[in-house]
């Protein structure tokens, strides 16, 4: 039994459903609301972050790199060549700079503002740090989006996929980040063609769909967010 605590915004939590995906689970989601710091989620992870998975006979595995790593050591070698981690030195070591690129310089830079401003302040009562959105963190979390298509593009116009020949981790982390921004219409695709093919074929694969299907309360997807010829 497979259990995710995750946020539907929450960019680490669609890396980790897009993974499991790849992986052919599909554990039972529960949505968690981190800022209002629940007891027993904190006792799964004091850090109060999502996502945290639970399976039946082991340890609460936390954050979203660690899991990957987690779901590499105990399902890894079953996808053979199609393995999310590449066997290789090097190329686990490519993987892993990319997700940490996307995980925590993306996340600071776009994913997390964007979310928190135009989304979870107006779900968060003032004692939790809700409130009016910052006009500022909004533009230079908009500025920041285009150098990130930029380094993209560079890269998929150098290899097949991000961090070389097969798809990877790294590419499942960028497009779960790049997911919520789309969903709020805010990717500017027409910036960089290769980038928006590389996006259309992660978007397209069968791991993706549930989040395409899904809604949040209250906004509705951009008019392009599920539609895989955008």
């Amino acid at each position: 039994m497979l259990t995710l605590f995750h946020h539907p915004l929450c960019p680490h939590s669609r890396f980790v459903r897009v993974a499991m995906g790849e992986y052919g689970l599909n554990p039972m989601l529960v949505e968690e609301r981190t800022w209002e710091r629940r007891h027993e989620f904190l006792a799964l992870n004091p850090a109060g972050t999502t996502p945290v998975l639970l399976e039946e006979g082991h340890p609460a595995v936390p954050t979203a790199a660690i899991i990957a790593e987690y779901l590499d050591e105990t399902r890894g070698v079953a996808l053979g060549s199609h393995r999310l981690l590449p066997v290789d030195l090097a190329g686990r070591v490519e993987v892993r700079r990319l997700l940490s690129w996307f995980s925590d310089k993306f996340y600071t830079e776009v994913s997390s503002p964007l979310v928190t401003e135009r989304v979870l302040k107006r779900l968060m009562t003032p004692a939790y740090g809700g409130g009016a959105p910052e006009p500022d963190a909004i533009r230079a979390a908009l500025s920041n989006i285009k150098y990130h298509l930029d380094y993209i593009s560079w890269l998929v116009r150098t290899r097949d996929w991000l961090a070389g020949e097969r798809l990877s981790y790294a590419d499942l982390a960028a497009a779960a980040h790049f997911s919520v921004i789309d969903y709020l219409g805010d990717v500017p695709w027409h910036q960089d063609e290769a980038a928006k093919n590389w996006y259309a074929r992660v978007k397209s694969r069968p791991s993706f769909r549930p989040l395409l299907n899904e809604s949040f309360p209250g906004m509705a997807p951009s008019r392009t967010y599920a539609d895989l010829d955008f």
